[in-house]
């Protein structure tokens, strides 16, 4: 037998994302209270040159107080095909544009408290092609040696999931 739902009310409403709020019975009798972040999906983007760079960009993530070294990403608009959006963050977070988006596959952000679903691309042939960033970015672009970059999402030295999962997926993807 699946959890019930029991009550479900949307509290928040953003431009990213909402949060909704639960009440589920896993048990007869019992009633457990879940938040859930709604999200329209997003998309992340390995790009990587000619030479065999990846293309990372540094960005203040307020969260976790830090700037940190992650793969191009952005959030879809409702309805939006993912390649698409790829195209579009890609031209806007580092100012190239592919020849060729490869899905390599998609996945759950966090599936524990969002309905985030993440698709990653391997972006190449790519030329200059600028669009305007989002207000509330400011960013940094980072070329890294493809092999460096599998180096340091074995070490550690990566440490955000989009940018783990892209690494090593292309690392799978290219037979290593």
């Amino acid at each position: 037998m699946l959890p019930r739902v029991l009550k479900s009310e949307t509290v928040y409403r953003g431009r990213a994302f909402s949060v909704r709020v639960d009440e589920m019975e896993y048990r007869p009798g019992r009633a457990t209270r879940i938040e859930i972040v709604e999200h329209s999906g997003a998309v992340t983007m390995l790009p990587l040159d000619h030479e065999q760079n990846v293309w990372f960009i540094r960005q203040y993530r307020h969260s976790v107080g830090e700037t940190i070294l992650e793969l191009p990403a952005g959030t879809l608009k409702p309805g939006e095909d993912p390649a698409t959006g790829a195209d579009r963050e890609l031209q806007e977070e580092i100012g190239m544009r592919a020849g060729k988006l490869e899905r390599l596959l998609s996945f759950w952000l966090a599936p524990g408290y969002s309905t985030e679903w993440m698709h990653l691309y391997l972006a190449t042939e790519l030329t200059p092609s600028t669009l305007e960033q989002d207000e509330d970015e400011i960013i940094a672009v980072d070329k890294v040696p493809l092999l460096r970059a599998v180096a340091m999402a074995a070490s550690g030295e990566l440490r955000d999931s989009k940018s783990l999962v892209g690494v090593l997926a292309a690392a799978r993807r290219f037979g290593w």
